[in-house]
């Protein structure tokens, strides 16, 4: 899963994720990666205490940067990986091997999805 990067990754997105993940954990097959838009976002989301939201559920916390959006690092698809992903283009090996696969969701359901460990609805 990966919520934020440039795109959904405003203060709004953060809160509403971190509403779904809060007392729950990521499904342990699940890698849940979070990337505040902007510094601002970042500095807020810890200030609100959503940083430690997503820690606890067992996220990894990034800031601001490109990354798996675009096959960069942090989150690179193998080859028959899927992701349910808050980006903005799923097409094809936008975010690793060719024959991986990517689902755009909101945030709301890409958490609901890393706590369920399937596409799920929040």
């Amino acid at each position: 899963m990966v919520i934020g990067s440039c795109t959904n990754g405003r203060i709004e997105d953060m809160r509403a994720a971190a509403a779904i993940m809060q007392g729950k954990k990521v499904a342990e097959h699940v890698r849940c990666i979070i990337i505040p838009a902007t510094q601002k976002v970042y500095l807020t989301a810890m200030q609100e205490g959503l940083l430690e939201i997503f820690i606890n559920a067992g996220c990894a916390v990034s800031t601001p940067t490109c990354g798996p959006c675009l096959g960069g690092h942090m989150g690179i698809l193998a080859k028959g990986e899927r992701a349910v992903a808050t980006t903005n283009r799923n097409f094809v090996g936008r975010m690793g091997h060719p024959e991986s696969e990517v689902y755009l969701a909101s945030p709301a359901v890409a958490a609901a999805s890393a706590i369920a460990g399937k596409i799920a609805q929040p």
